[in-house]
């Protein structure tokens, strides 16, 4: 299994990773930039290159997260910029070794015909994926909202990625909290959430878990994230259900849990690892 955290990049891609190692992670995410812009970034290729071979040398997977001003919905003054900051996310991404690059669903604010929306969505993907060919992926995630809103069903997911001209470039990112927060993932129907997931071949493509604790309750669409086993409302039996699934068994499965509330990711990562293997079994459902 594959268990780890999101990781400041301020020493460095190489510093990220050798971060992740320092607390004994075999997988993390890191921002490709600053997180606050769109500003493209004049990486260094040889910080990245080293950050790919230590990776390599370690058995160690990482993605990459985009900055939040991202969307896939872009207003008309933001298209190019979003599309252009993208392209960048996506290249250092790829020289870091990375499986791919999060973004955030679209989102239907200021559209009085949703499917306005997604139309915007599907030609800002195809106008970003065009210009890459590089083997990180886009990897998309599913939203937080409460039940209705846009990018928080798996059919959502799967029909945009199938509606894009390149398809194969797209993978998924799921969050567990986000998925508790719209109702998708009840914490009791795991079960039927990945008999759905399977059967509209969302799992095929799912490339990383966000493994986030919840502070509210399933269906009321705040996202609070909460830690793994500390004042969350997700039990450990349900997050047990999603750690015991083998179509997951090679996904990292990324922490992006607060560390104000005296939980260290090193601490998460290490009860994690221990609770794994007090409780893996060779015969996975």
């Amino acid at each position: 299994m594959f268990f780890g955290c999101h990781i400041s990049i301020k020493n460095g891609y190489l510093g990220a990773a050798e971060e992740a190692l320092n607390i004994k992670a075999n997988t993390f995410q890191y921002f490709t930039k600053n997180p606050r812009s769109l500003s493209i970034k004049d990486y260094d290729p040889v910080d990245t290159a080293r950050c790919k071979v230590f990776c390599e040398k370690y058995g160690m997977v990482s993605i990459a997260h985009t900055p939040y001003p991202t969307d896939l919905t872009p207003a008309n003054e933001q298209k190019q910029a979003v599309i252009y900051s993208l392209l960048n996310d996506l290249e250092i991404a790829d020289a870091c070794g990375s499986k791919g690059v999060v973004v955030h669903f679209g989102s239907r604010k200021g559209f009085t015909n949703p499917l306005n929306a997604y139309e915007l969505m599907i030609e800002t993907l195809n106008n970003i994926l065009s210009q890459w060919d590089g083997n990180s992926k886009i990897l998309l995630e599913n939203h937080a909202g409460v039940p209705g809103t846009m990018g928080t069903t798996f059919e959502e997911l799967v029909q945009v990625r199938n509606l894009c001209s390149y398809s194969e470039k797209i993978g998924f990112c799921l969050d567990t909290c986000h998925a508790f927060a719209s109702g998708l993932w009840s914490g009791e129907n795991w079960e039927e959430v990945l008999l759905k997931g399977k059967r509209l071949g969302y799992f095929d493509y799912v490339k990383a878990i966000h493994l986030n604790n919840s502070k509210y309750q399933s269906g009321l669409g705040k996202d609070r994230h909460a830690n793994i086993f500390k004042e969350g409302c997700i039990q450990k039996d349900q997050f047990n259900d999603i750690l015991q699934t083998k179509e997951l068994r090679q996904v990292p499965f990324i922490l992006e849990t607060p560390t104000k509330q005296g939980v260290s990711h090193k601490e998460e990562i290490a009860e994690l690892i221990s609770w794994w293997n007090s409780t893996s079994s060779t015969d996975l459902p």
